[in-house]
């Protein structure tokens, strides 16, 4: 592949606009000066000329005056309920082709609620749910206590604790009212599934319409799924089993990290193939990440997916699950590079 200007797109932690109202995870989502640097070495050592760059007010000034032939984008938006489609957007009023999902799957990816219909649309295995945009709600016809609580539209597990499993009625109003209040947007509610937790890293696009790069990693429909990741947070006794934003954020390193997951294969290969499913059902591209939990059968459910994914080369999940077969992080992060330059002719 020929050296590209590569614009390297983010917001970093350091620049994260807060108020004295802000949650206490506000910059959960954002990125380390760790992570953009390892993206720079990583583009570099594939021969690209790199200019980073920070996605915020400034960026319609500064990508124009560096003039990126593609730009690789982990930006998360600096607020809104659609922010990780403003700088997809920005990109495409000009004309510069970027890494990973457009506006449209990105904007489905952060509204959880929205993800989901589109899944259950598709037969795809969801929990059903319910959104509390007041608090006071009567719960929908089938949900069952214990209940789980989030916020409709974060990632990094903003807003998720101990006390987001509601065992009663009285702890399902205290916290969907927190939530409301915390994050000025609905609580989703959803059954809470009792099993083990499982991600799955993938990359790659449909083959019948993109163009793929000259290479073996993908299957014949245009993917290439990682190994099971099984996230165990045991060895976090106050988390008390939920991947919360304070483990994800302040603990990374503390849970297990087990990949390949020990399953039986038929399981990881279900969970792959759904994984596929969920990207392809809401447009996204170049790479990805879906969340699963088990039920108490042990049946695999889909809980939400990331359409950027973090990528931080020490403890990010879709590094792990990459490292799971040996797969450098260098490689990685150019192969995300290079899908998106396959299908925007680049390549």
């Amino acid at each position: 592949m020929r050296s590209l200007r590569v614009g390297l797109l983010f917001n970093s932690k350091s620049k994260v606009p807060h108020g004295p109202d802000s949650p206490v995870d506000v910059a959960a989502e954002y990125d380390t000066e760790e992570t953009i640097a390892g993206l720079k070495r990583a583009l570099e050592g594939a021969g690209h000329q790199v200019f980073p760059l920070e996605g915020d007010v400034t960026l319609l000034d500064s990508i124009r005056q560096v003039r990126p032939d593609i730009c690789f984008n982990i930006c998360e938006g600096l607020r809104g309920e659609s922010r990780e489609s403003q700088v997809p957007a920005l990109l495409e009023m000009l004309a510069i082709p970027y890494t990973a999902a457009g506006i449209l799957a990105n904007a489905l990816s952060l509204d959880k609620a929205m993800a989901k219909m589109i899944w259950q649309a598709c037969g795809l295995p969801t929990p059903p749910f319910m959104l509390l945009r007041r608090g006071d709600e009567p719960l929908a016809q089938g949900l069952h206590f214990p209940l789980f609580l989030k916020p409709a539209r974060e990632g990094s597990g903003m807003g998720i604790s101990e006390r987001s499993v509601a065992h009663n009625e009285a702890e399902l109003r205290e916290q969907a009212a927190w939530l409301i209040r915390t994050y000025k947007q609905p609580a989703l509610v959803e059954p809470f599934l009792p099993g083990r937790e499982f991600t799955v890293g993938l990359i790659g696009n449909e083959r019948s319409l993109h163009p793929l790069p000259d290479s073996p990693l993908y299957d014949q429909s245009g993917f290439h799924t990682f190994p099971v990741l099984e996230i165990d947070v045991s060895t976090v006794p106050e988390a008390q089993g939920i991947y919360s934003s304070h483990v994800k954020g302040d603990r990374p390193l503390d849970p297990r990290y087990l990949c390949p997951a020990p399953i039986p294969p038929e399981l990881a290969a279900r969970m792959q193939a759904l994984a596929v499913q969920a990207f392809r059902a809401i447009n996204a591209l170049d790479v990805g990440r879906v969340d699963f939990r088990l039920d108490e059968l042990g049946n695999p459910y889909l809980l939400e997916i990331n359409t950027l994914p973090g990528i931080n080369p020490r403890y990010s999940d879709i590094v792990f699950a990459a490292r799971g077969e040996d797969m450098a992080y260098e490689r990685l992060v150019n192969e995300i590079l290079n899908l998106a330059a396959a299908r925007c002719g680049l390549i």
